[in-house]
């Protein structure tokens, strides 16, 4: 089962990743913390990407592939993977469609995780009121920031996805737990 994750910032997509990994045994892909890895490993290509991130460059699309096809071809997605953070833009979406022609794979299930962009401010307001503790994200400022960006930047590859009839939309409004249940009725009743 291979899925990929969308929503907004702060719309619940990694804890209900995190869930979904445990629940099915599959691998969930973080592109932030395979780039950190390669580049702890100091593989050739962890070298060439370390050059890339010191020079205050983005990673090319075509070595996210790439490290995303060496994560992937790993034991552990066998089951299969869940992505969150990647694809980001149509051509994304693309290599990583081709890359995964040429495994005999193919992304099942695309989630979006659908959110009220006010209500989402007010919830990380109160989560930083109520922890005492303040992220960096626990600033309605920066949030509308990111959710500006998700809305410009990534929101537009969800068409590329209901071309390819796997998207399914989710009420992230919902209990943590219902959005789960939710989630596990799209994956049971997609072939």
């Amino acid at each position: 089962m291979n899925i990929i994750m969308f929503g907004p910032p702060g719309a619940g997509k990694g804890t209900q990743a995190a869930r979904l990994q445990e629940a099915h045994n599959i691998k969930q892909l973080s592109t932030g913390d395979m780039l950190r890895a390669e580049v702890a490993s100091e593989s050739t290509l962890g070298k060439t990407i370390k050059s890339i991130m010191d020079a205050g460059e983005l990673v090319s699309d075509a070595i996210i592939i790439e490290l995303i096809g060496s994560c992937i071809s790993e034991p552990e997605c066998e089951r299969g993977f869940i992505l969150d953070g990647f694809p980001r833009t149509v051509g994304q979406a693309e290599a990583l469609d081709e890359m995964l022609a040429h495994m005999a794979r193919k992304i099942e299930h695309v989630i979006v995780l659908e959110v009220n962009n006010d209500i989402l401010v007010e919830r990380i307001k109160s989560r930083a009121a109520e922890s005492g503790v303040t992220r960096s994200d626990d600033n309605a400022e920066v949030l509308r920031n990111r959710l500006e960006v998700y809305e410009t930047q990534t929101a537009p590859v969800l068409p590329y996805y209901e071309d390819h009839k796997v998207l399914r939309h989710i009420d992230g409004m919902k209990s943590i737990d219902e959005v789960t249940a939710q989630i596990e009725g799209v994956l049971a009743n997609i072939n």
